[in-house]
């Protein structure tokens, strides 16, 4: 008996940014959601987070929004950190003194060349919250 064949499509990339944090939970908590969502479903999520969001890459600040009916940001973070990738934008954290040394590990700081790129791979799909 052979063995099924397994696909040779790639997944897809699906590259989510936020720039809402605390100022806007139901527009963050809804980015995390999706980004997390994706991963479960196999897609490869690259998550960006910029402007307010900058501050939910420290260690505990996504445990702050707490949001009804809601999953924990907390948990979602960890869940793209587990199979994706999580980022956040060079200036937004420049202009908020925040280095790769303060944030959650496994999360990067990467500027908007970056961003672009994945946005524009074949395959990709990009959302802004």
């Amino acid at each position: 008996m052979s063995s099924p064949e397994r696909s040779s499509v790639p997944p897809r990339t699906l590259v989510v940014k936020t720039t809402s944090g605390l100022d806007r939970p139901e527009a963050c908590n809804q980015a995390f959601t999706v980004a997390a969502v994706a991963v479960a479903a196999g897609a490869r999520v690259s998550l960006w987070l910029t402007g307010e969001a900058a501050w939910l890459a420290l260690p505990g600040r996504a445990d702050e929004l707490v949001l009804e009916h809601a999953a924990p940001l907390g948990d979602l973070l960890a869940a793209v950190l587990a199979e994706g990738t999580v980022t956040v934008c060079t200036q937004c954290a420049a202009r908020r003194a925040i280095t790769a040394a303060d944030v959650v590990a496994g999360v990067r700081i990467a500027g908007a060349a970056v961003f672009v790129e994945e946005a524009l791979a074949d395959g990709a799909q990009a959302l802004v919250y």
